[in-house]
This record gives C-alpha cells, structure tokens and sequence, in this order.
C-alpha cells in the first residue's frame, strides 16, 4: 500500500502561537517541491506553507512554529486593511475619497461634485457590494478608452477585455489576443492604469520582451518608467482596500 494511502487527509491550515497571538498558516502540498516554505503574502497577509508529497505534517507543524517570529515580522509589514464601509478613505485614480452613504433607498453610485467623495444610497450591509461594483464599471470605462486610443495606433484591437481580481499580474494578453487586467487598476493614478493598457496592447504586436517589444512600448506611451516606478514603490498597498 502507497505512502499517499495511509497518511491521513491534510488539515486544511496549522496554527501556531507568538506572544499570545494565534497566527493561522495555511497549509499546501505539491508534487515538486523539494523542501518545506513558507511565504507571507505581502498584499493580503496570507500565510502558506508548502510541503513536498512525504513531508509529515507535524514536521510542517514544527517548522511554522520554530519561525513563529519571522511570521509575525512579516506579517507587522502588511498594510492595514480597508474596507469598503461608510466613511471608508478609497484612492480612486489615485486620489483619495470618502465613502459616504448619504440614504438607504437603493440609488446609483455617484462622486460627489467638487468633492472627493464617493456617494453610495443602499441598505449598509450592500455597501462593499456597491462599492466594488462601482469601481469596477469604472475601471472597465478608462480601460476600455485607453484601448480605444491605443488601437488606431497599432492598427489593432484586443478581442476581448475581462477584469480581474489578481494577486500577481496587473494585465496579460493571451495568445488570442485577449487582455486581462485588474480591476484595481482604477485605484491607480490614471497614468499607471493607461502605462498597463499600452503594454499588453503591445503585445499584441510583440508577444515578447524583447528589445523590439520595448522600443514599440516606449513609442507608444511615455510614461513607462514613472509607471513602472509606481507600480514598484506602491502596487502591493491597492489590494489592501476591499
């Protein structure tokens, strides 16, 4: 009988304490790792740990907890998060607004005029709802108009657009010619959202990164290392909100 048979079904997280604190370590297997890992998602707080297919779990166990401290380190580095609540401070292309919920009938979605305010009329427990709904059209809005003006410069268009909630990529093309990006993109100031808009588009073109690739990015849009330089210093902090 396989080692695989006899040992029994993975509990689905371990727990482990620091300084009176439980800190919950979700747990994985895979087939090729070689060692055991651990990882702390810097974006959300996530803790994973990975386990070759024959590694004990209570070997797993002794690990999280011999590096109870380096988890809880990191996860002091994570941003706090926020919600989508009444009063709630959201960046919307980049600028910072305030929840308000200014009624309990249900009403449309609306930025306050002259204010930076993101107004949102329904019951309070449909606000989170409302508010992701929102910046999603909105993000689906500028995503599409930045397509629109890249297009006749290329002399080609996506065949499709879909939004996303992704943890390691802010847009990608497929080889069908299909964009996806994330719809957090919208909490991004607007020249972050149309650099990414330009560089899948560019792959439509140059399914690369070649030197060819770049040289055709950077003749399409000039904002690429402000961008770039934005998204390093603060793309991990959009999917704190939500």
């Amino acid at each position: 009988m396989s080692f695989a048979l006899l040992r029994r079904p993975d509990p689905d997280h371990l727990e482990v304490q620091h300084e009176g604190a439980s800190l919950q370590i979700a747990l994985r297997r895979r087939p090729t790792a070689r060692r055991i890992t651990l990882r702390v998602s810097a974006a959300t707080g996530e803790v994973v740990i990975t386990l070759p297919s024959r590694t004990a779990v209570n070997t797993a166990q002794r690990f999280a907890t011999s590096h109870a401290g380096w988890i809880a380190a990191r996860l002091a580095r994570v941003p706090e998060r926020v919600l989508f609540v009444p009063d709630a401070i959201l960046p919307l292309r980049g600028e910072p607004h305030r929840v308000h919920l200014r009624d309990t009938r249900s009403g449309a979605v609306r930025v306050e005029a002259g204010e930076p305010v993101i107004s949102v009329s329904c019951e309070p427990a449909h606000v989170p709802r409302r508010i992701r709904d929102y910046l999603t059209r909105e993000a689906r809005r500028d995503l599409a108009e930045a397509v629109e003006r890249y297009a006749p410069l290329l002399g080609q268009r996506p065949a499709r657009i879909t939004l996303r909630d992704t943890r390691s990529r802010w847009g990608s093309c497929t080889a069908r010619g299909e964009l996806n990006f994330s719809w957090r993109l919208i909490l991004a100031p607007p020249m972050v959202l149309d650099y990414l808009v330009a560089h899948e588009m560019a792959h439509l073109r140059e399914m690369n990164h070649s030197a060819r690739y770049w040289a055709l990015l950077r003749s399409l849009c000039p904002n690429v290392d402000a961008a770039e330089a934005w998204l390093k210093r603060n793309g991990t902090s959009l999917h704190r909100y939500g």
